[in-house]
């Protein structure tokens, strides 16, 4: 087993607490795991990647070599994009689908869109309006997750006690709220 992940999107949208969810469920799973650090501006508004490599056998580098990630997880769609080298032929891009225009001339979403859809498998989901459906505009990213939960080789169930364990000192409410969240995810990829 082996699933090389990568996870972009822009400082303040959640990507360390979707690495944090995948490392508490891989964990439980007794499944090696290394993360490169987090690579650009971390402050809020600045790009953020990181690799995440989990694998039954012993992971010698965190970094995912080009054209082998087999996930890219993106809480954004022009991020989504520049990770595009390392995806491997068969990999899944998941992204949600609404921008965070941080930058002087930002493209259009609808031609970030249009290219995202030249890739073979790839999952476009409007986080921001699931999460709030779910009953937290602040769960997109744990929306995103979901969506991405049946291309990582953890099960589903694993990715839930991990919500627990990462919200649980927040309270029941925000548990609950993120695995509402996680759930609605999922049954998007599902259909």
């Amino acid at each position: 087993m082996k699933n090389d992940i990568i996870l972009s999107g822009v400082g303040g949208q959640g990507i360390l607490s979707i690495a944090s969810v995948i490392g508490l469920a891989a964990v439980e799973n007794n499944i090696f795991l290394k993360q490169a650090e987090v690579h650009g501006m971390s402050q809020r508004g600045g790009d953020v990647q990181s690799h995440l490599r989990l694998s039954d056998k012993n992971i010698y580098s965190d970094l995912i070599p080009l054209g082998k990630a087999d996930l890219i997880i993106s809480m954004e769609p022009m991020e989504s994009l520049r990770y595009l080298p390392w995806l491997s032929k068969s990999g899944w891009l998941v992204t949600n689908s609404n921008p965070f225009v941080n930058i002087n001339g930002y493209p259009p979403v609808d031609e970030i869109i249009a290219e995202i859809n030249k890739i073979k498998n790839h999952i476009i989901i409007d986080a921001d309006t699931i999460a709030k459906e779910a009953g937290s505009s602040r769960s997109g990213n744990i929306v995103i997750l979901g969506a991405a939960s049946p291309f990582i080789n953890i099960p589903f169930a694993s990715l839930e006690d991990a919500v627990r364990k990462l919200f649980g000192r927040k309270g029941e409410e925000i548990v609950e709220l993120n695995l509402k969240a996680l759930k609605a995810g999922r049954n998007f990829s599902a259909q």
